[in-house]
């Protein structure tokens, strides 16, 4: 049989070991309880972490009670959902730290809710991606999705969008902070889909979820010494005092992992430890094979320091056996096992100031609109009233905002001086008041501003002018906005003005030639 060797990585780092009271320290979770009351939270009874109402996290939805719900059997977060019975795309924005590494993760529970017995179809989103298509078995399954994402910004968007097969909803959403040193990938682009994560303990400080694995052909083996040191992905300290070996004295160990979709690729994570203190003349030692490739090896687990094994590209699933070569004593040895789909976030998001200038513009004019999620991605679902320029290399940037006829009161935003790719700019039929702003001038791409049908007065700035007088930029305004220009006798010499003052005359003046011999103000 020949056996080609894939890459790996071994992490041996020296971590401090320290005492877990799982749910005492939550610092970086976000546990929201969708259609919790406003102002209400609670402590789990199981895994004693905090959880509160998703309503500061968002503007749309309808919050419900499940009236079947049975708490001897289900998770008291299950109880409540949120609906979105109106719009398309409605978005959760997460706040959290540009460049660091967390475990999101989204549960839904139907529970017939809406007393229709009819369960919906829709897809959820992680940022502007695609992250799934949700479909239910029953009204009672619980359907968890979990990704481990690198933010790109200061936020993060989870959003449902309705595909026109039910209303979607959500039970409960949840961010962890996590270890840059763990769960890296080969490109930027690629997060980590949960597949897999082999046992099931409550004390994990990421409040990772395991699931049992048993099998009739092999035996535990546990210790109870403490652990000299854990791995750096700090696997739950029950599972790593906790292994499993082959029975009956066989020297392989064999489990597959695969997906349905042959073309998935994961990324693999083995936990090992040694519980057993060897004799001198006793050895534990075993290859890893991936598909009869040789995936790690040789290997020797220390006495009581956690390890970690993963692969340091992406692969595809198929059957591991760990093998023992001809010097070991003992057979091989695992604590725990993950697995994780690759997930391709290739779609951009808008750039990162723009999109805090838009929902700042949102806030500052009280917005009914649904301005949820991403302004320009998706394509898709990109904002009403704006567009987006869409370059195959660069991040969506906003080149045009359309506010007529929405209602607007006050000044100008300022904000808008934050979206430096503007070419069109109408803020036509509202109640805007004050002056036409100089922030506007930065505006180098502007093309057309529309500013009719306001309560606006002064002048136009200096700026402004210039750039109409050389037909770069149109702008249409009210008569009560005069573009501050005044002409000198002499036809040669003229002065633009940003304003006028009868004692002093041109205020903030540049010049222009060949201007008309008389004088006036605009």
């Amino acid at each position: 049989m020949v056996k080609t060797k894939h890459y790996f990585i071994i992490l041996f780092i020296s971590f401090t070991l320290a005492v877990l009271v799982h749910g005492q320290n939550q610092t970086g979770f976000i546990s929201l309880d969708c259609g919790l009351p406003a102002g209400s939270s609670y402590i789990d009874s199981i895994t004693g972490i905090n959880y509160t109402s998703d309503e500061p996290y968002i503007q749309t939805g309808t919050t419900h009670s499940l009236s079947r719900f049975n708490s001897s059997i289900q998770q008291q977060f299950l109880e409540n959902l949120r609906s979105f019975p109106q719009g398309v795309r409605h978005c959760y924005q997460l706040n959290l730290t540009k460049g660091e590494k967390y475990l999101i993760r989204a549960s839904f529970m139907y529970g017939n809710y809406d007393e229709k017995d009819e369960n919906p179809e829709f897809d959820l989103y992680l940022g502007p991606t695609l992250w799934a298509s949700m479909v239910f078995e029953n009204s009672t399954s619980v359907v968890v999705k979990e990704i481990i994402h690198v933010v790109k910004a200061r936020y993060l968007h989870v959003c449902v969008v309705n595909t026109g097969k039910g209303i979607p909803f959500i039970s409960v959403l949840e961010s962890r902070l996590l270890s840059n040193l763990t769960y890296n990938t080969d490109s930027e682009t690629q997060a980590l889909e949960f597949f897999l994560r082999i046992f099931w303990f409550p004390e994990d400080i990421y409040d990772r979820v395991w699931q049992p694995y048993r099998r009739n052909d092999l035996a535990t083996i546990n210790s109870s010494s403490s652990l000299i040191r854990n791995s750096p992905f700090d696997p739950p300290l029950v599972a790593m005092m906790t292994a499993s070996i082959p029975m009956n004295g066989s020297q392989t160990l064999n489990f597959t992992v695969r997906d349905s979709d042959p073309d998935v690729e994961f990324y693999f994570y083995m936990h090992v430890v040694e519980l057993e203190e060897l004799q001198a003349n006793q050895t534990r030692e075993f290859n890893i094979y991936l598909n009869d490739n040789l995936w790690y090896g040789r290997f020797s687990p220390t006495y009581l320091r956690g390890n970690t094994i993963q692969s340091s590209r992406s692969v595809k699933g198929g059957q591991f056996s760990m093998e023992s070569t001809r010097s070991s004593t003992h057979p091989p040895i695992i604590n725990a096992f993950e697995a994780y789909k690759v997930k391709e976030l290739v779609e951009s998001q808008t750039v990162e100031r723009e999109v805090n200038a838009m929902m700042n513009i949102k806030s500052m004019y009280g917005l009914k609109k649904n301005w949820e999620g991403d302004p320009c991605a998706p394509r898709t679902y990109s904002w009403e009233g704006l567009d987006c320029s869409y370059e195959d290399s660069d991040p969506p940037r906003i080149i045009s905002l359309n506010l007529s006829s929405s209602g607007l009161s006050g000044e100008i935003s300022p904000y808008i001086g934050n979206l430096t790719q503007l070419q069109y700019l109408d803020l036509s039929n509202n109640n805007l008041t004050g002056g036409v702003p100089e922030f506007l001038t930065r505006l180098q791409f502007l093309t057309l501003i529309n500013l009719q049908g306001n309560a606006l007065n002064g002048s136009v700035p200096a700026g402004l002018i210039d750039r109409i007088n050389r037909r770069f930029l149109q702008l249409k305004k009210s008569n009560s906005v005069h573009m501050g220009i005044m002409y000198h006798r002499d036809k040669n010499v003229g002065e633009q003005c940003s304003g006028y003052n009868s004692s002093i005359g041109c205020i903030g003046a540049v010049y222009c030639h060949n201007c008309f011999s008389s004088l006036m103000v605009v």
